[in-house]
């Protein structure tokens, strides 16, 4: 069995705390790890190979720390240049199981879902795994426990069969009053979009009723290049793949299809209520983290990163305070989150796509303060990174460090810098920032000039591969 994991999203649900370069899966919900790492976590105890991750080209270093923070080894971190939907990923990931396995059992599982109770979890995979060595292609689908709206749904048949049962239908995200019918005849599940079944079934599968999705697939990891741990697929190629789901492609096409009950405490996390949904409370049915003083509060949900909230009166809200954005929404309503986020992207606000605080290969940078012509960040280095070798024509820059020492190329000279020591980097400037020591470096930068943004920035030589 090779678990494959699916690390996609746009980061629109869990806005503002999850965005477009820092999706819901890499971010720490309810537990110290993140959904991600929590994915890993519950695999284990289960007969596996190396996972595959599948994840969009722009969060390849956040995969990559996520999974040396919890040091779990994987088979392959593949890159996809843009999203195109499962039906392509799950196809790159059979085509690469089979190269190393002789026809594997794949469990597709998204990134991004909450499963608490991973004994029935295990039980419903090695259910599903029995079917899938028979030749099924098995979806998971969740025993319903009032009419939601916001899932699509699976009809079973009547007969388990070993453990599943025959799929009858797909159908659509429905409206209350069909979705109460659903439940009342207790014959329909949640479609959870978790998958299992041979890599060569998918294929063949994919072949008949998809084949431009499984040519251009194929056309696609054919042409991969390796670039430092990853795998990335052929732009080009990629790029002509038909955007569709597995459950468009293959699922509601095939006669082989099969669905496991499950009934584990999963949510795949859409919406701050679901979140609220699965998430420890107070005795008022509360859920607060970070500095909160909650007076006369209930069935809330409030997150602040970097202040105080307090609050007085309220029922039914969800509060998320971030850096450079506050939300505050009714709960019925927190499904509308996405709305905002179009709208914002519609401004070209970058609210919409990335925090004040941005991650990169070498540590990160917190955007602390803006001007006309001035910018101040807080940069941290992990030990033993170094930033690109680079230049900018419009900026100058002033680094002062505050914990650790930095190495710095300034043109043709090299030098330390330390804790409480500074240094200038003039507009043309060939320069970078090291940190050879063990502990983070810790530094302001104040960047000073006519344009700002970070397209001003000529890389000549990066170790991540990005000049």
């Amino acid at each position: 069995m090779v678990p494959v994991l699916l690390s996609g999203g746009s980061g629109s649900r869990l806005w503002p705390l999850s965005r477009s370069t820092y999706p819901k899966q890499f971010l720490a919900m309810n537990s110290d790890c993140s959904m991600f790492q929590e994915t890993l976590h519950r695999l284990d105890g289960l007969d596996h190979q190396a996972p595959i991750v599948i994840c969009n080209a722009e969060h390849r270093f956040l995969a990559a720390e996520k999974l040396r923070e919890i040091e779990s080894a994987v088979h392959a971190i593949i890159l996809e240049p843009m999203g195109r939907n499962t039906a392509p990923a799950i196809a790159v990931a059979a085509l690469e199981s089979l190269k190393k396995y002789d026809d594997p059992v794949l469990l597709v599982l998204p990134a991004d879902h909450a499963i608490q109770n991973v004994e029935i979890f295990h039980k419903a995979i090695k259910k599903a795994e029995k079917l899938a060595k028979q030749g099924a292609l098995v979806t998971f689908g969740i025993v319903p426990d009032q009419p939601h709206t916001g899932y699509g749904y699976i009809k079973r048949g009547e007969t388990d069969t070993d453990g599943g049962f025959e799929v009858k239908k797909f159908v659509e995200k429905p409206n209350l009053d069909v979705a109460t019918k659903f439940l009342k005849s207790g014959n329909y599940l949640w479609n959870s979009g978790m998958f299992m079944f041979r890599a060569s079934r998918y294929l063949e599968e994919l072949e008949k009723y998809q084949p431009e999705v499984l040519n251009d697939s194929t056309a696609a990891y054919e042409k991969a290049t390796a670039d430092f741990d990853f795998t990335r697929l052929d732009a080009d190629a990629f790029a002509k793949c038909p955007s569709i789901s597995i459950d468009y492609a293959v699922m509601e096409q095939t006669k082989d299809a099969r669905v496991v009950p499950l009934d584990a405490g999963w949510s795949d996390i859409g919406s701050w209520s679901s979140l609220w949904d699965i998430c420890d409370k107070d005795y008022q049915g509360n859920t607060l983290t970070g500095d909160i003083i909650a007076l006369d509060t209930k069935n809330s949900y409030v997150s602040a990163e970097n202040k105080l909230i307090t609050t007085i009166g309220l029922e039914d809200l969800i509060i998320i305070d971030t850096k450079d954005a506050l939300l505050v929404a009714h709960k019925d309503k927190s499904e509308d989150v996405k709305k905002i986020v179009e709208l914002l992207k519609s401004e070209d606000r970058s609210e919409a796509t990335i925090h004040r605080e941005v991650y990169r290969p070498w540590g990160k940078y917190d955007s602390i303060g803006f001007g006309e012509r001035d910018q101040v960040k807080r940069i941290t280095v992990n030990p033993g990174a170094k930033l690109s070798i680079q230049l900018h024509h419009h900026r100058a820059e002033h680094w002062i460090v505050v914990k650790g020492s930095a190495r710095v190329t300034k043109g043709e000279d090299i030098f330390m810098v330390h804790e409480n020591e500074s240094t200038f980097i003039p507009i043309g400037t060939v320069h970078a920032l090291e940190n050879p020591g063990v502990i983070p470096l810790e530094m302001i930068e104040v960047q000073s000039g006519s344009y700002l943004g970070e397209d001003d920035i000529v890389r000549l030589e990066d170790k991540y591969g990005r000049a």
